[in-house]
């Protein structure tokens, strides 16, 4: 039986409950899950509680507005997914921590064939990139987005943008440009990549829209994702498997 999306109630909630009416919400969210959701969905979960095959990792922003399962209409067990500040990954060898743990997991233990790495608009760590005075007091989200300096370095001295906006837009694609080329310096990528076992994508959702914009390694630029063709951002294999 396919994943019943429709079951996920779709609503947002004023900012101004306190912190009990939010749990209470949670909680409640849980027990709508387990009493009315589980029990239609119990043969898949019970497929998925000794194994995992997802088809593609994802690595996303932590933003609450963000949410891959929703956006791809994939059940649990389809994506293997890894949320931080700012969709970053480490090039190899900086920071071996939990993104770069989870990127050599998923390619080496689980196999998955495809990794995608999805920024979104109206995001708060690329706002903070472009400002940097705003994190004087977050030391270690700081430090953390340095990992995306080289995408504000090729806005900053390549794009005359009219305005704020219009730089936010080209630094979040930029950012994920940037992290595509950190993902490729991962040895297990790395060598997939070369024998044409894996393959990578760079999205931009758009949370107004819905659009999904993807880039095209090819081209050079961001195409929509629900064209007649869908944009790649992989390099071409150097070692192809017959």
């Amino acid at each position: 039986m396919p994943y019943k999306h429709q079951a996920i109630p779709l609503h947002t909630h004023e900012g101004n409950e306190t912190a009990e009416q939010a749990l209470h919400s949670i909680v409640d969210g849980f027990k709508r899950f387990r009493h009315e959701v589980f029990p239609q969905q119990e043969e898949l979960f019970k497929k998925l509680a000794t194994a995992q095959n997802p088809r593609a990792m994802f690595i996303t922003c932590a933003d609450s507005r963000v949410v891959p399962e929703l956006i791809t209409q994939s059940s649990p067990g389809d994506l293997f997914v890894n949320r931080n500040v700012g969709n970053v990954v480490p090039a190899y060898g900086q920071m071996m921590g939990g993104v770069s743990t989870a990127i050599e997991y998923a390619v080496m233990a689980l196999g998955v064939q495809h990794i995608v790495i999805c920024g979104h608009s109206d995001c708060g760590a690329m706002k903070a990139v472009l400002n940097p005075a705003s994190l004087e007091t977050m030391p270690t989200v700081k430090a953390w987005l340095r990992h995306a300096e080289v995408a504000r370095t090729v806005v900053a001295e390549n794009c005359n943008c009219g305005n704020d906006q219009e730089a936010l837009a080209v630094l979040t694609e930029e950012n994920v440009v940037a992290q595509l080329d950190h993902l490729r310096t991962h040895p297990s990528v790395a060598a997939k990549l070369a024998r044409g076992q894996l393959f990578i994508h760079g999205w931009v959702y758009d949370i107004e829209s819905s659009q999904i914009r993807a880039y095209d390694a090819e081209l050079g630029s961001f195409l929509p994702l629900d064209g007649d063709k869908v944009p790649m951002a992989t390099p071409r294999a150097r070692y192809p498997q017959g």
